[in-house]
């Protein structure tokens, strides 16, 4: 409990911090820096309004749903490609391949063979969730201790038993930081994403505020990307307590 207590005060405290060195930025000469009130009055009209809620949800949904779809995929072929050498052999070139293409590299082939509408906007965030967990769950297999695996087949567990009962909680820490690190890629990746013909979302809100030099709109998205972002880690983080409760931690 006070170890909970004292995360959440530094947090807090943190947090703080970084709202008094904002406004004393705008105090010390960079006048072109909209200031912590004057972002918070454009959030509170942007609320009021209701066109802060549409595109928080617009890019939620998106973001759920292509992360959701690249996690289901990337658990199972992880562990293909760390229990069978064969399917390593054969889906890792197309993984790293794949990995040191830009996101936004990818977007004028999505349109072209998808049109513009909601598909291929997920279909971007998705793999960049993907590329990001279905390394992580493959190095968890594969760091998994031999001994553990030796130790069981001396006992007589079946390969299944092994997967089942080793293989899978040895990887579970792996599987929950490459998840994390798929939320963060899935965020990054939605503003580009909403450079696809969009109408609402949070990165197009910020390109039409760049277009009419809005830096509060701008500053507006940018907070609320990573507020949404963060939640959605801490709900990560707290499974990961929960599921790896065995586990040692500092």
């Amino acid at each position: 409990m006070n170890r909970s207590f004292g995360a959440l005060f530094g947090g807090a405290l943190s947090f703080a911090g970084g709202i008094g060195l904002w406004w004393l930025a705008t105090l010390g000469g960079l006048s072109e820096l909209p200031s912590p009130w004057s972002v918070l009055s454009r959030t509170i009209e942007l609320a009021v309004d209701g066109q802060l809620w549409v595109d928080i949800l617009a890019s939620l949904q998106r973001v759920l749903i292509g992360f959701a779809i690249g996690a289901v995929l990337a658990v199972p072929v992880g562990f293909l490609m760390g229990w069978y050498r064969i399917a390593r052999v054969i889906i890792d070139p197309w993984i790293q391949f794949f990995r040191v293409i830009p996101p936004l590299a990818i977007i004028p082939l999505a349109i072209v063979m998808m049109g513009i509408d909601e598909t291929p906007k997920i279909f971007v965030i998705f793999l960049a969730a993907f590329l990001s967990a279905v390394v992580s769950t493959y190095q968890g297999v594969v760091s998994v201790d031999r001994t553990y695996i030796n130790a069981a087949r001396v006992l007589g567990a079946s390969d299944s038993t092994i997967f089942r009962k080793v293989i899978i909680p040895a990887s579970t820490p792996f599987i929950l930081v490459g998840f994390r690190i798929g939320l963060g890629s899935a965020w990054a990746t939605v503003v580009a994403a909403e450079l696809i013909a969009a109408q609402s979302g949070l990165g197009f809100r910020m390109q039409q505020a760049q277009l009419y030099y809005d830096l509060p709109t701008i500053f507006v998205s940018l907070v609320m990307i990573g507020i949404l972002g963060l939640l959605m880690d801490k709900v990560v983080v707290f499974a990961e307590e929960r599921l790896t409760h065995w586990q040692e931690r500092v």
